[in-house]
């Protein structure tokens, strides 16, 4: 089993998509944690505020099979396949690490988002402060400690109840 880390983010009918994305990830694996979801303005484009959290769980999927399920999961709840980067979104789901494997090719890991954007590296710390970081040998508590963006995201109240499947 590979403990994993994904970004969950929706701008589209915010609270219906996160739900369903924590559920469906449930099925993916074990020992679900979610971090505190945050709102956030978009960036790159003018949209809707997003919600933003990341979630950790133990799969024993294949990365390749990890990626390819996250993608059904974004279409099967209103993703269009020609999707945009910088646009509105129903539901977006991002490896952000993925055990201790670092990769250049698609997907990217550790996801440089950790280093950009407080949606990522926030969450992150209240999952996994100690965490050393893949090829990089700090934890996400002295990235997220160097990082001066923490003010730019709100927590929000969480609005059910998380079940996971043991």
């Amino acid at each position: 089993m590979i403990t994993t880390y994904v970004g969950i983010g929706s701008n589209i009918d915010r609270h219906t998509h996160v739900e369903a994305a924590i559920e469906e990830l449930a099925q993916l694996g074990t020992d679900l944690k979610c971090s505190t979801i945050y709102e956030s303005l978009p960036i790159g484009f003018d949209g809707h505020p997003f919600f933003n959290l990341v979630v950790e769980f133990r799969t024993a999927l294949s990365l390749a099979e990890l990626a390819r399920q996250l993608r059904d999961i974004e279409l099967r709840w209103g993703r269009s396949e020609q999707a945009q980067k910088n646009e509105d979104r129903t539901l977006d789901l991002d490896i952000v690490l993925y055990g201790d494997i670092c990769s250049t090719q698609k997907p990217e890991l550790p996801r440089s988002d950790i280093y950009r954007f407080p949606f990522v590296i926030q969450p992150l710390f209240e999952l996994c402060p100690e965490l050393i970081l893949p090829g990089d040998g700090r934890s996400i508590r002295q990235i997220w400690l160097q990082s001066d963006q923490q003010h730019l995201i709100t927590p929000v109240k969480t609005w059910f109840t998380i079940t996971t499947a043991e």
